[in-house]
């Protein structure tokens, strides 16, 4: 799932501006990708653009994922391999994020905070460290599978039925 809040490049728009090459099928990929709600793997960015255009291929879906990924123009997410060794791919987007893995229903949710932008911001000033790749992902239960789940004083640190009291 994407976060409302977060704005993603045009795709098609950056590789025209950096002179690259749009063939018809690249072009149905990179707007498959851009498109997307949700993070796509490559065999299902691969399904999804062959229900445009049945020549699509295997190769050519890899190497759009790495001519993007040279680019800069997308990000590579394992997702806290949820799906097994899957990678997942998202155009980047306007400000950096965090993913929320729900371990019990597979939900990737999207987190922004200016308390991250901060942190990075707190990095690079103590460390001298040019911050060219964030990516931070958590892992946990997300809202929807806290209030159907039966906890009954699990004893987790945070648990989404009982209060903790100290």
């Amino acid at each position: 799932m994407r976060s409302q809040n977060l704005d993603r490049r045009s795709l098609l728009q950056e590789l025209t501006l950096r002179g690259v090459r749009i063939t018809g099928q690249r072009k149905i990929l990179v707007e498959t990708i851009q498109a997307s709600e949700r993070h796509l793997d490559a065999a299902t960015l691969l399904a999804l653009a062959r229900k445009r255009d049945s020549q699509i291929n295997r190769a050519t879906v890899y190497r759009t994922l790495e001519l993007l990924k040279k680019l800069r123009l997308i990000d590579e997410l394992d997702l806290m391999h949820l799906n097994g060794e899957k990678h997942f791919y998202e155009a980047k987007t306007n400000v950096d994020h965090v993913h929320l893995a729900c371990f019990e229903c597979g939900r990737i949710e999207e987190f922004t905070s200016p308390l991250f932008d901060r942190l990075k911001g707190e990095i690079s000033h103590q460390m001298g460290f040019q911050i060219r790749v964030v990516r931070l992902e958590v892992g946990g239960r997300c809202s929807k599978c806290c209030r159907a789940a039966s906890c009954n004083g699990c004893g987790e640190e945070v648990c989404c039925k009982t209060e903790r009291r100290n």
